[in-house]
């Protein structure tokens, strides 16, 4: 049963905010189920006062106890993992055994963040002179305001919940409104398992209103962000003028290599079940598929079979493999993307079409030939359509992996150690995954380089982006 309304979390408590609420829309249906609360200027004056006051407190308790609190908060999320997973796949479309995958990554992720906690460590330093002594110190940087986006609305918020919160700072969440209940029950975890008043906020609302508020304020002292590139450098260049520092994780248009020497009937089957994943709305989906000429019709023949058998419907049925995009404007941006390649001309081998003419379902779509001047190929696509070019040679591909600005994701495929030593070393992105789909683990770390961000969520890296070193240098008199 869907929420009639998602309140506002503040200081402790849910509230309506002083905006009109926001309707919540189904895309398996393109109806209305529900509403959200929208915050406006005084929402937002009220979360930053609990914030200063919650960071007060939650700075000064200890790291075993706030790890006591992220492992309850874990427990909690596997406990009600089912009703929040069908909130989940009803506001954002993707199947159900997804959303169940994502609330067991969510409880890992409180788990490995509870571990960190407890791990903050400062170092000493030898001094000159024997009666100076040094140490680094490791403090909570502050306040911190994050943004998450809807593709993975768990999964995204808790990184950012659980990074801040395991450092001791406290938070301020601008969540997703076309997936706020899912992301209010994940808060309402936390809060039952004990995280003060005051240390974590909720709130939704026009993005840019609430980042053009709470960035410039002086108690926010970090800014974590997970979204566009292009609304990334706009939050960036403000958080730069405040001095603020950021992590930021941004788009994504991954290349994956496959070279003749590897399984490539493997690697397609692997590949198309990958690609599909939250049809098509992840940042580090593979996007341009860069196949070895001696393998390239072997290659399409085998992935084209297999996204044929792939089952679009409604995602709480479990018989659908792929559900509706989340929202109506990736479906004509879907529609886009597809003319245009044919236009330039690409070869449309598999789907390009909508399907029915309720909610937001769009085919598993093959491009093939596409040339490097269609739209798709330079702008992240973010939906179900493969972009497939053979090559030559391994410069070639190199040469095309990195031919785009991003940088966040890249994979490849082969039997090779010399590819493999030269992919990893040559391709320029954040993250590279050889002969598997190796990335997105809470114990590894997560993020881009160049237009793809810069920071890290999980791994050891990601409690760092919310601690302040302090140098301090006592000479005994």
């Amino acid at each position: 049963m869907y929420p009639k309304n998602v309140s506002l979390y503040i200081d402790g408590a849910w509230s309506a905010g002083q905006g009109v609420a926001l309707p919540v829309i189904n895309p398996a249906s393109g109806e209305a189920i529900g509403t959200v609360e929208h915050a406006t200027a005084p929402d937002l004056e009220r979360a930053l006062a609990a914030a200063e006051r919650g960071f007060t407190l939650w700075r000064r308790t200890s790291g075993f106890e706030r790890a006591r609190i992220l492992r309850q908060a874990a427990v909690l999320l596997r406990e009600r993992s089912e009703p929040i997973a069908r909130l989940m796949t009803l506001e954002q479309g993707k199947v159900i055994l997804e959303s169940r995958q994502e609330l067991e990554r969510a409880a890992e992720t409180c788990d490995w963040m509870a571990g960190e906690a407890q791990r903050i460590y400062g170092r000493t330093i030898g001094a000159r002179a024997g009666n100076v002594s040094q140490r680094v110190v490791k403090e909570p940087i502050g306040v911190v305001a994050a943004f998450t986006p809807w593709n993975f609305p768990i999964n995204q918020m808790v990184r950012k919940l659980t990074g801040a919160l395991a450092a001791g700072c406290a938070i301020i969440v601008k969540g997703p409104e076309e997936t706020p209940a899912c992301c209010a029950e994940l808060v309402r975890a936390f809060a039952d398992a004990g995280v003060p008043a005051g240390a974590m906020n909720l709130l939704y609302g026009t993005p840019a209103q609430i980042s053009e508020y709470l960035i410039p304020q002086p108690a926010v002292r970090k800014v974590s962000f997970t979204g566009s590139t292009q609304v990334g450098k706009h939050l960036a260049a403000l958080a730069g003028r405040h001095m603020k520092p950021m992590t930021m994780e941004l788009g994504g248009h991954s290349p994956v290599l496959v070279f003749a020497d590897a399984d490539v009937e493997a690697a397609a089957k692997a590949l198309c079940g990958n690609k599909f994943r939250c049809s098509g709305q992840s940042c580090i989906n593979p996007t341009r598929f860069l196949i070895e000429q001696a393998a390239y019709e072997r290659f399409v023949s085998v992935f084209i079979e297999t996204a044929r058998a792939i089952k679009v419907g409604d995602g709480l049925d479990p018989a659908s493999t792929m559900g509706p995009l989340a929202n109506v404007r990736r479906l004509n941006a879907m529609q886009a993307f597809t003319a245009d390649a044919v236009q330039s001309g690409a070869r449309l081998r598999l789907g390009g079409q909508r399907i029915g003419d309720r909610g937001y379902f769009f085919a598993p779509t093959v491009l093939t030939e596409v040339p490097l001047t269609a739209r798709a190929m330079n702008e992240e696509p973010f939906g179900p359509i493969v972009l497939m070019r053979s090559f030559a040679t391994i410069e070639e591909a190199i040469t095309e992996a990195n031919r785009l600005s991003y940088g966040l994701a890249a994979y490849a495929f082969t039997r090779s150690a010399a590819h493999a030593r030269t992919v990893s070393e040559r391709v320029q992105s954040g993250m590279v995954s050889i002969n598997h789909f190796g990335l997105g683990p809470p114990e590894t770390p997560f993020g881009g380089v160049r237009d793809s961000g810069y920071g890290f969520e999980g791994g050891s890296e990601a409690i760092e982006a919310y601690l302040q070193p302090r140098f301090i240098s006592v000479a005994d008199l």
